[in-house]
C-alpha cells in the first residue's frame, strides 16, 4: 500500500496575479472614496463662491470680483485687474422686498479636477462577440476646462413674497485616467483560457460633463489596457468603448 502524496497542488500563476491585482485595485478604490468623502463636506465648491466673474446686468457686462456670503453678494469693480476696496453693488441672497425682476448673470471659466467612475460601459461587438454593457468596478482622476453660468433672479413664492433664486449651468470637457477591474475568462479571450479571474486594467479617455453643485455626470469615450500578459488574447484590450461617467469635485 503506497503512501499518499501530500504535496500541495501548484498554484496557477495567472490566477494568483489576478487576485493580487484585484486586492491592489480595492485598496486604490478605498483611498479614492476616502478622498471623495472629504470633498463632500465642501458642498459649495462648485457653487457660486468668491472670485472673479464676468458680471451681466442685462444692460452691460464687465469683469468684477464678487465677494459671496450666505446673506449677500458684494460686487467690486476692477482697477488695473485689482478689486476696489469698497463694493459698488450688493445683491441680497435671501428674501427681499425689491420689485426688481432683472436677472443677474455671473460667468467664469476654471480648471476642474474630479475623482470619477464609469459605472456603465458599452463595448461594441468584436471578434464575433455581441455588444456588451458592463459595470465593472473602476475609478479615475479627471482634469478638464470648466464653464459656469450662475443666474440670480427674483421669484415670487406662494405667499406672494419676493425671493432670490440662484441657478447654475455648468459643463466641461477633459481627460481621465485610472485603474479598474475586468473579468478574464474563456468568453473574453481569443485563445480561450482555463483561468477565470479579475484582471487589473488602466483606463484612459475623453469625457464631457454636465455639472451640479457637487456631483457631475456625462459621457466618456475611452479604452482599457490590461496590465498582464493576457492582454495579447483579451478581446477588449485597447478597444474603444462609450460609457456613462460620474464625478466628485476635488477643487
Amino acid at each position: 500500500m503506497g503512501i499518499p502524496d501530500k504535496t500541495p497542488a501548484p498554484v496557477r500563476p495567472r490566477l494568483l496575479i489576478g487576485k493580487i491585482n484585484h486586492g491592489l485595485f480595492h485598496a486604490c478604490v478605498i483611498v479614492a472614496l476616502m478622498a471623495s468623502c472629504r470633498t463632500l463636506e465642501k458642498a459649495s465648491m462648485h457653487g457660486l463662491s468668491s472670485g472673479y466673474y464676468k458680471f451681466d446686468t442685462g444692460s452691460q457686462t464687465e469683469k468684477v470680483y464678487a465677494e459671496v456670503s450666505e446673506e449677500v453678494v458684494e460686487i467690486h469693480r476692477l482697477i488695473d485687474g485689482t478689486p476696489e476696496q469698497f463694493a459698488y453693488r450688493s445683491l441680497a441672497m435671501k428674501a427681499t422686498d425689491s420689485l426688481g425682476v432683472t436677472p443677474f448673470i455671473f460667468r467664469k471659466q476654471s480648471l476642474d479636477i474630479d475623482i470619477t467612475s464609469v459605472p456603465l460601459k458599452f463595448r461594441p461587438s468584436v471578434y464575433g462577440v455581441p455588444h456588451q454593457l458592463t459595470s465593472d468596478l473602476n475609478v479615475a482622476l479627471y482634469a478638464g476646462w470648466r464653464f459656469d453660468r450662475y443666474k440670480l433672479e427674483n421669484r415670487v413664492n406662494p405667499l406672494g413674497k419676493q425671493q432670490r433664486r440662484l441657478s447654475n449651468l455648468g459643463y466641461d470637457i477633459g481627460f481621465f485616467a485610472g485603474p479598474g477591474a475586468t473579468p478574464i475568462n474563456a468568453a473574453t479571450t481569443l485563445d480561450p483560457t482555463t483561468s477565470e479571474y479579475s484582471g487589473m486594467i488602466v483606463q484612459v479617455g475623453l469625457a464631457g460633463f454636465l455639472e451640479s453643485n457637487v456631483a457631475s455626470f456625462g459621457i466618456a469615450v475611452g479604452f482599457d489596457h490590461l496590465m498582464n500578459r493576457d492582454r495579447n488574447i483579451w478581446i477588449y484590450n485597447r478597444q474603444p468603448w462609450v460609457g456613462f461617467i460620474v464625478g466628485v469635485a476635488l477643487n
